[in-house]
């Protein structure tokens, strides 16, 4: 796990939109909707339309990440926690 997708999680415990995280990180949006690509990919982390509304198809990050918002999965908070 990089540093970049370390610190992304840390943000994840709880349901968060793209601008919150943006924000609270300060990075330019290359770089935060490629992490979040990379732990999405991994199973890392969950993507919702609303902070009750879960995604269950394949989202496209790139294109459609700003709008959504993000959680942490078991096997995400797993991972952040064991390092």
């Amino acid at each position: 796990m990089s540093d970049e997708e370390f610190d992304l999680l840390d943000e994840l415990y709880f349901v968060q939109n793209y601008d919150f995280i943006k924000e609270s990180l300060g990075w330019e949006d290359g770089l935060l909707l490629a992490t979040l690509n990379s732990l999405y990919q991994c199973g890392m982390i969950k993507c919702l339309t609303s902070p009750d509304t879960e995604r269950f198809d394949v989202v496209d990050l790139i294109t459609e990440g700003k709008s959504l918002y993000y959680l942490a999965t078991k096997k995400g908070l797993m991972a952040h926690n064991t390092l």
